[in-house]
Order: structure tokens, then C-alpha cells, then sequence
């Protein structure tokens, strides 16, 4: 068993076919993530509106030059910006193939391209308003159903879950490192998962209120997709060899796991993306290093053990009918999986007198509180309450 920084990697070790395909497994494993959650998302909100739960709005649209002007300005910066990267690839393959994510971040791209693209989908939004409102500052109503707000709620569950991932990111930078420079802590520092989740809920939960859902059923909804998310992503963090790993593993492998393949129990992480830290011998390319000593593939087992919670989460989400049950069982189990991951996970510490824990372990107690305590209201305190009044 060995990384697979590129999607090439993977397939040329699958098939034995070398095909230059410029895509990170990480990137890629990220992006599977975001589309099968979404079918999950998409499932349930389509199962609430059959059962009476959530339901549809109507939304009166008056279609006025101003209206349309804006719509027309974002929907050409977006069309720009398609072209422009997009085309640009084309035009300049081979940068792109050299660092994918340096080239999309960059100011390189075809200009021309951009805006033709821009022209065209300007002129299609315009078309498309002139054809559902012949008359200017006419009023429409729209129905809008909950699973057609998908693409807004995946547009800021995106945007801000980035946001709070670089954010809870640069506090451990902080932690670890103190304040070295500006440049250093929004550049040279990575993600944090638990910073994605929760500026990620708190988007969804805004676009759901926004659109007349009730809080419980939001959170209900969404608890399957967002584990099988964390599980898909795990595997992308598993096959590059992003730095996800464990602590070193110096442990024999116990007797009842000697059926376990060796890289399960303590792997290398050979060809990993980020190049640590012991070259390897007779190898030629990007990525020719691998740990000096084998670790615990935690990825791995995270995304082993979250498979099977989604599974499970998924089998009796139609059988739990008190609203916010699912969430607060998805805080307990997802919550304990991460706490005692954490425990074999190299992450900075945090210390309180004799206790330390992780960042990741400090939110994972907040996480099972909640959910053991809501659990405790809904089926304990809740049912009294009522039997009082």
C-alpha cells in the first residue's frame, strides 16, 4: 500500500495506465464528498416535504431594471471568472499541471475567454427574464421547494465553512507557534475540520430559517449527509497523505489482528503529498518520501467507523419521531469517534493544569454534552413538563 498525491497516481496503480490527469486525490475526494452529501441532504429534504414537516414557499419576484441589473452584474462576474480559469486551463495546461491549486489561485487565466463567457451567460439570464415576465416591474410568484435551495445552502455552507476552518486553524497556528507574521498564519497554516463544521451548520441553519424551516428539523436533516461528508474526505486524507496520520505505532500487532494487513495496523505513508520525511531509495518524481517510522493510519479508521455511524444514522432516520433526536444523537456519536481518535492523532494540546487535550477533544466534549442533554429534555424533562401543565 502506497499514497497517491494525484488522481493519476491512483489510477496508474489500479490499471497500470499512466494518464496525466492534473487532480489532487485530496481535492478530488473533497469534491466527492460535497456531491454525495448533497444527495443525502436532497433525500431528506425531500422526505420532510412528503411527511408534512417542511414544507414549500411561495416568494413574489417583481422583475425591474434595478432587479435585473444585478442579477445580470453576478451572474457576469461569475460567468468572467468561469472563462477566465476555465479556457485558461486549456491555454496553459502545463502550469496548471505543475500545481493545480497555485494556478487557480493565481491571477493567470484568459482574458478573452472570461469575457465571452461573461457575454453569454449575461445574455442568457436576460433572455430567460424577458420570456417568465414580458412586462417590466411585473410581480410573479415563485414556489420554491426546500430541496431547490441545495445550491445556495452548498454555496454558503462552502464559503463560510472555509472561513471558520482557516479561522480555527490560526488559533492552533497561535497556539503552537505564536504571532510570527500576518503572511504566516493565513498562508502558511491548513484547515480545521470542527471550524468547517460549525461556521458550515451555522450557514445551513441560516438559509433553512430564512426559508420557514423550524431549527430541529434543519439539524435532523442534515446529520446523515454531514457524517458521510467527514467519511469521504477521510479517504482523500488516507490515499495523498496529507498529514492526517497518527502517533508513531511501535506496538506488535496483537495476536487476534494478525489477519489485519500490516499498513491497518501501523503504516509509512510512502509517496506522501507532503513530502515527510525519509526519501526513499531508487525513487524518481514529486513525491518520493515516507515516514521513517510507521504510525497509525487514523484517516483510515475514521473513515471506517463514520461509514458505518452514517449507515446507521441513515437506517433509523425514518423511526426516530421526535424532532431533534437525530441531531443530538449525531453530537454524541460523532463527538466520542473524535475524542478518542484524537488520543492516537498527532494535534497541538491544549493544557489545563494536569489535563491536555486537543482542540479537536475540547469541542468533542462540548458535542456529547449537548447532545446527552438534549436527549435528556426531549425524552425526560420535556414529557413532564407537559404532564405538569
Amino acid at each position: 500500500m502506497r499514497c497517491f498525491p494525484t488522481i493519476s497516481d491512483l489510477f496508474e496503480y489500479l490499471f497500470h495506465i499512466h494518464i496525466a490527469l492534473p487532480i489532487q486525490t485530496f481535492g478530488f475526494f473533497v469534491a466527492m464528498a460535497f456531491i454525495l452529501s448533497y444527495q443525502a441532504f436532497r433525500s431528506e429534504l425531500k422526505r420532510k416535504e412528503r411527511d408534512g414537516d417542511i414544507h414549500a414557499i411561495k416568494r413574489e419576484v417583481i422583475i425591474n431594471r434595478s432587479s435585473l441589473l444585478i442579477e445580470l452584474c453576478l451572474n457576469g462576474l461569475l460567468g468572467f471568472l468561469l472563462g477566465f480559469k476555465i479556457i485558461g486551463v486549456l491555454l496553459n495546461y502545463e502550469a496548471f499541471k505543475i500545481d493545480p491549486a497555485k494556478y487557480i489561485f493565481s491571477l493567470q487565466g484568459s482574458i478573452i475567454a472570461g469575457l465571452l463567457c461573461a457575454a453569454g451567460y449575461m445574455y442568457w439570464i436576460y433572455k430567460d427574464r424577458k420570456r417568465t415576465s414580458s412586462q417590466s416591474n411585473k410581480a410573479t410568484v415563485e414556489t420554491i421547494h426546500p430541496y431547490q435551495l441545495m445550491g445556495k445552502i452548498v454555496f454558503y455552507a462552502g464559503f463560510w465553512g472555509f472561513i471558520g476552518a482557516k479561522l480555527f486553524d490560526m488559533v492552533d497556528y497561535l497556539y503552537q507557534h505564536g504571532f510570527t507574521s500576518l503572511h504566516d498564519i493565513i498562508f502558511s497554516s491548513g484547515v480545521t475540520y470542527y471550524g468547517g463544521f460549525l461556521f458550515g451548520m451555522l450557514a445551513y441553519f441560516y438559509v433553512g430559517l430564512r426559508n420557514g424551516m423550524k431549527l430541529p428539523y434543519i439539524a435532523d436533516m442534515g446529520a446523515p449527509g454531514i457524517m458521510l461528508a467527514y467519511a469521504i474526505g477521510r479517504i482523500g486524507c488516507q490515499l495523498s497523505g496529507d498529514g492526517d496520520w497518527g502517533i508513531v505505532n511501535a506496538h506488535a500487532k496483537p495476536q487476534g489482528l494478525t489477519w489485519l494487513p500490516d499498513w491497518m495496523w501501523s503504516f509509512n505513508f510512502p509517496h506522501n503529498i507532503l513530502n515527510q520525511n525519509t526519501r526513499i531509495p531508487d525513487c524518481y518524481g514529486s513525491y518520493c518520501y515516507q515516514l521513517s517510522k510507521g504510525v497509525y493510519p487514523t484517516s483510515f479508521y475514521e473513515t471506517v467507523i463514520c461509514l458505518l455511524l452514517f449507515l446507521f444514522l441513515w437506517m433509523i432516520r425514518k423511526h426516530l419521531t421526535v424532532p431533534a433526536t437525530m441531531s443530538y444523537i449525531y453530537l454524541i456519536l460523532s463527538g466520542t469517534e473524535r475524542y478518542f481518535i484524537e488520543n492516537i492523532r498527532i494535534n497541538p494540546r491544549y493544557h489545563f493544569g494536569s489535563l491536555s487535550l486537543s482542540q479537536a477533544q475540547i469541542i468533542s466534549i462540548g458535542m456529547v454534552l449537548v447532545g446527552i442533554g438534549g436527549i435528556i429534555y426531549l425524552y425526560l424533562v420535556k414529557p413532564k413538563r407537559h404532564l405538569l401543565t
